[in-house]
């Protein structure tokens, strides 16, 4: 026998305790009533077709008394994109229970998922779910209905508690260009102005009190002894390495993706518009950040909207961790702010700073031109979408599409005549940081 139509959103108060089904209510009606309607005609057929249904109806009526649960362990709280997750479902039902109806909504599916029928004594089911995007989201809702004999008794259905789980960006490293050094650490790989121990030579001078032995040029010295008769020991000096200090500043005030009509529409079931702008923004910016630190460089966040969230530079595969969390943390808060702000403690000397934006507005371009008065290197991502589509019913939709595309082309100009370079995400980053690199050192 089949089990019911199952309603998940049942407002009935009785899904706490086993109750009979409408298929129950069927078959002693319908058994009763042809068993009487065979008597009166003197019908054998109705009676056989008749007492079936009242046997079955007087087998399920055996009292099942256990409620039945489904649990899920807690399980890992962060993984990465793409990471997949084991999760196993413990089961525990009435002895008399047959059947168990078993959902699993998952991310993405706004609620809605497959129901897999189950013998309700299997005890545990185990699954592996994977995350394909990044954020705070639903990670796992087990809503289930247990079916007695027959499917003519059911408890249930039971919409569980949402499992929340922070899934972190996917790092994807790129052949990162050399940035301009700032000796802190002196724990990088790129060349200071500073002397120091590294494999590049600088100069080669004179002996001083000081030096080490081992750097006597012998070779050099005795020329110099020759030309001019008296033993001046010469000593190699050599560059120091240190390290560069990168700074992403992310402006998380807007998030814009290609339908123009759908800018001013909240996002179901997550914070963050697939394919958007800030979605690549925080992809781009993991990228970067993953690479840089590959190389001993130290990385730093900088939330323009909300500078409380932002994070200081550092090394390391820990900064990586720390950075791909707060990326989460400021993309969760994401909604408009009066005006951007990056201030000056948060972008060290020497530093260079990527401004991620689809730069909308003036205000970010006004910060973005004083960061650069300030003596810092400033590169520009723009991650407003190429192709724009109008809002469909709107009288003036194409008209705003192309005012729009015009203030956005006079403010990436703005940027470019302030000496700010102008990039899209995608192969041509490295590149352009390797030749803003090489412009820095002539």
């Amino acid at each position: 026998m089949s089990l019911p139509t199952i309603k998940w959103a049942s407002k009935r108060g009785d899904e706490r305790q086993w109750r009979n089904t409408d298929a129950m209510f069927r078959a002693v009606v319908g058994g009763a009533g042809l068993v009487v309607a065979g008597v009166l005609a003197h019908s054998l057929v109705l009676v056989v077709f008749g007492v079936p249904l009242l046997v079955s109806a007087a087998l399920a009526t055996r009292k099942l008394d256990r409620e039945p649960t489904v649990s899920v362990p807690q399980s890992v709280g962060t993984v990465g994109s793409g990471q997949g997750v084991e999760v196993k479902f413990d089961i525990e039902a009435d002895p008399d229970a047959e059947l168990v109806a078993l959902r699993a909504p998952r991310p993405g599916t706004l609620g809605v998922g497959r129901v897999h029928l189950m013998p309700a004594k299997i005890g545990e089911v185990r699954t592996e779910l994977r995350h394909a995007g990044w954020g705070d989201s639903v990670a796992l809702r087990p809503d289930y209905l247990f079916a007695g004999p027959d499917g003519l008794q059911v408890h249930g259905p039971h919409l569980s508690v949402e499992l929340w789980r922070r899934v972190l960006p996917p790092v994807s490293l790129l052949p990162a260009g050399p940035l301009s050094p700032r000796p802190s650490g002196l724990v990088g790989v790129h060349r200071s102005p500073r002397p120091g121990d590294s494999t590049e030579l600088r100069d080669i001078r004179p002996f001083h009190s000081g030096d080490q032995l081992k750097r006597i040029d012998w070779r050099v010295s005795l020329r110099a002894s020759a030309a001019t008769g008296v033993l001046t020991p010469h000593v190699r000096e050599y560059h120091a390495d240190a390290d560069a200090t990168l700074i992403l500043a992310i402006d998380t005030r807007v998030d814009v993706g290609p339908n123009i009509g759908e800018w001013s529409l909240a996002v179901l079931g997550t914070a963050v518009r697939p394919d958007g702008s800030l979605d690549t923004a925080v992809r781009a910016a993991t990228a970067l950040g993953a690479s840089y630190l590959r190389q001993g460089d130290r990385v730093g966040l900088v939330d323009l909207g909300r500078p409380h969230l932002s994070l200081q530079p550092g090394s390391g595969t820990r900064q990586l961790l720390r950075l791909r969390h707060q990326l989460v943390t400021c993309s969760r808060a994401v909604g408009y702010a009066s005006k951007p702000i990056l201030r000056p403690q948060q972008a060290p000397s020497g530093a260079l700073v990527i401004v991620f934006s689809p730069f909308l507005d003036d205000a970010v371009i006004d910060l973005t031109a004083t960061v650069v008065r300030r003596g810092t290197r400033v590169l520009a991502m723009d991650l407003l979408p190429e192709r724009l589509v109008p809002a469909a019913r709107e009288p003036y939709g194409r008209a705003v599409l192309e005012v729009l595309r015009a203030e956005h082309a006079v403010r990436l100009e703005t940027l470019r005549q302030h000496g700010i370079p102008v990039m899209r995400w995608g192969g041509q980053v490295p590149g352009m940081l390797r030749s803003l690199a090489r412009g820095r050192r002539r």
